[in-house]
């Protein structure tokens, strides 16, 4: 497997071009270098897959479409979805959509599940695991919900939202862990690369 051990770890690529997961790993020390999935994520999962096997299959996918580009790397990626009973919803496509989650969600207790893939493309060997996090939305005003539309805050985050904003006004309370609320389980990424550390 290419790449040298720094600070303990083997640097490996980061299959996912989100600011919060660079973040969340950068803040607990390790060393990467980022890759984000070079193709299109597929869509229209069969009607009897499972919120949490679709965000396992595309967290694969995302490890294996990257593993291509870095050969003999270790490859860490994650994908991150919301679910309310069997309706899931990701990353919204423009304003209208983050409404439409938005106003489905608030008032209700959902699912948050990451899925997280560590693929060793050396030896094609690979891993994936996945968390859930429980999230109750508070109800807000329609002033609130257009002024929070109009920040765009909104951009780039499954179910439209971000617990690591100051000033989210949705979550009520969560039952689990908050970084996967962001994107990324560490207390489950570091059990996952800790066969890597020296």
């Amino acid at each position: 497997m290419e790449g040298a051990k720094q600070g303990g770890f083997l640097r490996f690529v980061l299959a996912s071009g989100s600011p919060r997961r660079a973040q969340l790993l950068r803040d607990a020390g390790y060393l990467y270098d980022v890759m984000a999935a070079p193709h299109e994520e597929p869509s229209g999962f069969p009607p009897h897959m499972i919120p949490v096997k679709q965000t396992e299959f595309l967290s694969r996918f995302k490890a294996e479409s990257v593993a291509k580009l870095a050969p003999g790397r270790l490859i860490l990626a994650a994908d991150t979805i919301a679910a309310l009973g069997d309706r899931v919803f990701g990353k919204p496509f423009d304003r209208s959509d983050a409404e439409r989650i938005l106003r489905t969600m608030c008032g209700t207790t959902h699912d948050v599940i990451t899925a997280v893939t560590l693929l060793d493309a050396a030896t094609g060997s690979q891993k994936t695991i996945h968390d859930i996090t429980r999230v109750t939305m508070r109800r807000i005003s329609d002033f609130r919900l257009d002024d929070y539309l109009a920040s765009e805050a909104w951009r780039g985050k499954a179910g439209a939202y971000g617990i690591q904003d100051h000033d989210d006004p949705f979550v009520e309370h969560i039952d689990g862990s908050f970084t996967n609320v962001m994107g990324l389980p560490m207390e489950k990424v570091q059990v996952l690369l800790t066969p890597y550390s020296t």
